[in-house]
């Protein structure tokens, strides 16, 4: 299967659709988060009212990172021709699904994105878990074999290759992840050009 030929396309978003803005050094120090900690499941195992308070910062953080989002080279021109292929387009997220929303709509593709189809970390396990990209299988009634997982980091194609779905790397240069990926780009107008 060529990737011109996939019409269920999920997306991760910050450093996949947008421009790396996370910090996530000095998130880790801001909430006191050992370096080698995922933060997600860091948090996911404090204590309630300390994990409470420690998400409602991390939102604020990322909320006015969201506000300021700039799309990745390409990714307006990529999303917007997929759409004019009739492909189905969902986002999934670490992010919060509300931030997700400012994000889009801060780069232009909010209306590209079926709500229902926008999760976040909220609304499935965070990637690497599969669970996301299953839901919306489910949602679509397709197989994961018909859908390709588009993201920038290890946990978007470990998540997509535990889901089953074909993985594309892109907004490095390089591919560290040979064995993750069935198509590396180096950006999103290279992803594009692969369309055919």
């Amino acid at each position: 299967m060529s990737l011109g030929d996939i019409r269920h396309w999920v997306f991760d978003m910050d450093g996949t659709l947008t421009v790396a803005v996370h910090d996530f050094a000095a998130i880790r120090e801001a909430l006191d988060i050992p370096s080698e900690h995922d933060i997600l499941t860091h948090l996911a195992a404090l204590p309630a009212a300390e994990a409470v308070a420690k998400h409602a910062w991390l939102l604020e953080h990322e909320r006015d990172l969201a506000i300021a989002s700039k799309a990745a080279d390409g990714a307006v021109e990529l999303v917007r021709e997929l759409a004019r292929r009739d492909c189905r387009l969902a986002i999934l997220t670490r992010n919060a699904r509300e931030l997700a929303h400012v994000t889009l709509e801060a780069i232009g593709l909010a209306d590209c994105f079926p709500v229902e189809l926008i999760l976040g970390r909220d609304e499935a396990a965070p990637k690497p878990s599969p669970d996301g990209v299953l839901q919306i299988a489910r949602a679509w009634g397709v197989s994961p074999g018909a859908m390709v997982m588009v993201g920038d980091y290890r946990f978007d194609l470990d998540c997509g290759r535990a889901a089953g779905t074909r993985t594309v790397l892109v907004n490095l240069p390089d591919n560290p992840w040979p064995q993750l990926a069935d198509w590396h780009a180096a950006d999103c107008r290279a992803l594009r050009a692969l369309l055919g």
